[in-house]
């Protein structure tokens, strides 16, 4: 039976193979240390670092697992990091797509002066301390929105959901306008449905971005029950390294280092766990949404 590879010349097959080869080897390079991680996590710390990966479930344990499911504040940082997520995607996705609906429009005044000071924003920051004076002087010290608001909007993803909208027909526009509808009525009841691949994309972009954030909750939280998830578990490693004066007590040593090892691997997974559930129910919208801004600038 002729297949489409057979009907191939001879270059074509060996740049089809050499594509496939490195295809291969670069999903191996993703897959195999994600299984490692996994099967680490389960393993007892002596019998990894001596003999590596093993199936023998003899050596295997859950006192990672045991030691982080059971301290109450994961169970704070996870509820905090969901609440964070939540919140930050919906005020993210709608402040972007508000502000890219007029950067769409061929009749917006300004829009011009409205890109370069958008674009200027991409390269260049106020800086860490100018930020942290500008929240303190707004009151938002050791608040949620002093989580929520810096990173709200995203120039980037503001500049794929205009082209996302330069896409749409303007018939459809003209349409709904002789029908009646006003602007506000064309854009959340007409234009907003038609852009479910590109909401779905920024949305999960945001999600991950704020659930794997630590530093911005780090430098602006000090009450330790609003700290999320990613950032309680940075404090469970670092307590559960060796401390200096403990260099003496070699035992002691070792085995906060072993147990160190194995809480990292635990860690990793759990907090990995909701965004492997969530992506799924994302992934059909990824090529259409994320392939958006290839098609018109």
């Amino acid at each position: 039976m002729e297949t489409k590879f057979s009907k191939l010349t001879g270059a074509d097959k060996g740049i089809m193979i050499f594509a496939y080869v490195i295809l291969g080897l670069f999903v191996a390079a993703i897959i195999l240390p994600v299984v490692y991680i996994i099967l680490a996590s389960f393993i007892d710390p002596i019998t990894l670092q001596n003999h590596g990966l093993t199936f023998d479930f003899s050596k295997w344990t859950l006192t990672a697992y045991e030691r982080v499911m059971t301290n109450a504040q994961i169970w704070t940082g996870f509820k905090n990091a969901m609440i964070y997520s939540v919140l930050f995607t919906i005020i993210s996705v709608t402040v972007t797509l508000l502000a890219a609906y007029p950067m769409s429009r061929p009749d917006f005044k300004g829009k011009g002066f409205f890109n370069v000071m958008f674009v200027i924003t991409m390269f260049f920051g106020g800086g860490l301390i100018p930020t942290y004076l500008l929240i303190s002087n707004l009151g938002m010290l050791d608040t949620i929105w002093a989580v929520l608001i810096p990173g709200a909007f995203n120039v980037w993803n503001m500049i794929i959901a205009r082209t996302y909208y330069m896409g749409i027909p303007g018939d459809m526009q003209e349409a709904a306008e002789i029908d009646g509808a006003t602007e506000m009525v064309y854009f959340f009841k007409i234009l907003l449905p038609l852009c479910a691949p590109i909401i779905a994309t920024i949305a999960m972009w945001q999600f991950v971005g704020m659930w794997n954030s630590y530093f911005d909750a780090m430098i602006y939280l000090n009450d330790a029950a609003k700290q999320p998830l990613q950032l309680v578990l940075r404090a469970i490693l670092i307590q559960s390294q060796p401390e200096p004066g403990m260099v003496s007590d070699m035992q002691s040593t070792a085995a906060r280092a072993q147990l160190a090892e194995l809480l990292k691997y635990a860690t990793i997974i759990i907090s990995s766990v909701p965004l492997m559930i969530l992506y799924p129910f994302f992934q059909k919208y990824f090529d259409s949404g994320i392939m958006a801004g290839a098609v018109k600038g």
